[in-house]
């Protein structure tokens, strides 16, 4: 990757006769990757790229958006962080992110994806990774979701995506005021579109959050 974080893969036409299976299957680096059933490859496709919390396996990132996946048409691709957290908290983007741009690279070049509708999520230390690596490539991500996030720190920004950030008041985990009193209202005095949800809770995302984002995303792109 030319500098820290940033990403290299973007959406192309698909490569003729290459395997494209609606449903789950495994990916290199331990991710996992939902597809539709009713992707039929003809039509573009929205993409999240969603992220895991700490200490959690791929498939934990599909909590919040696999049952609202269908009917909103989200491909769903959970990378694994390679240790027990992302790279980002270790010191820089590295591993992690590279994995990334290669998940996306093999995505890209089975699936059609909608170059417009290209997002990432997550949740708490998967929330803090998907802010950070998405202002990082907001030339890629043009929408970004993180429920409950700690921080956001990029090296370089590229792009001006949508935000869109949800924090429980009762959180013990990541203080909501790490998002409240910082992260949002940076964000905003730097230009960003932010939508900022607050709600009564610990550190969780609602069922409730979790449709509003997906209603917000088809929105985006």
């Amino acid at each position: 990757m030319p500098d820290p974080g940033v990403l290299t893969a973007r959406p192309r036409e698909p490569k003729p006769g290459v395997g494209a299976p609606a449903g789950r299957s495994a990916l290199p680096h331990g991710a996992e990757l939902y597809v539709p059933p009713a992707y039929d490859g003809r039509s573009p496709n929205a993409l999240v790229v969603a992220l895991h919390p700490a200490n959690a396996a791929a498939e934990r990132a599909f909590k919040e958006l696999l049952p609202l996946a269908d009917d909103a048409r989200l491909i769903l691709l959970a990378p694994k962080s390679e240790r027990e957290t992302w790279d980002l908290v270790y010191g820089g983007f590295g591993a992690d992110a590279a994995a990334i741009d290669e998940l996306l690279a093999d995505v890209f070049r089975r699936y059609r994806i909608d170059p417009q509708r290209v997002f990432i999520s997550g949740f708490s230390d998967g929330a803090s990774y998907a802010l950070s690596l998405g202002l990082t490539n907001g030339d890629l991500f043009g929408a970004i979701a993180a429920f409950s996030p700690g921080f956001a720190h990029t090296l370089t920004r590229r792009g001006k995506p949508r935000v869109f950030i949800s924090h429980g008041s009762a959180d013990h985990v990541i203080p909501i005021e790490k998002t409240s009193a910082q992260i949002v209202p940076r964000l905003r005095a730097e230009g960003y579109d932010v939508t900022y949800r607050e709600f009564e809770g610990p550190h969780v995302v609602p069922a409730s959050v979790a449709v509003e984002t997906v209603s917000w995303l088809r929105l985006c792109g």
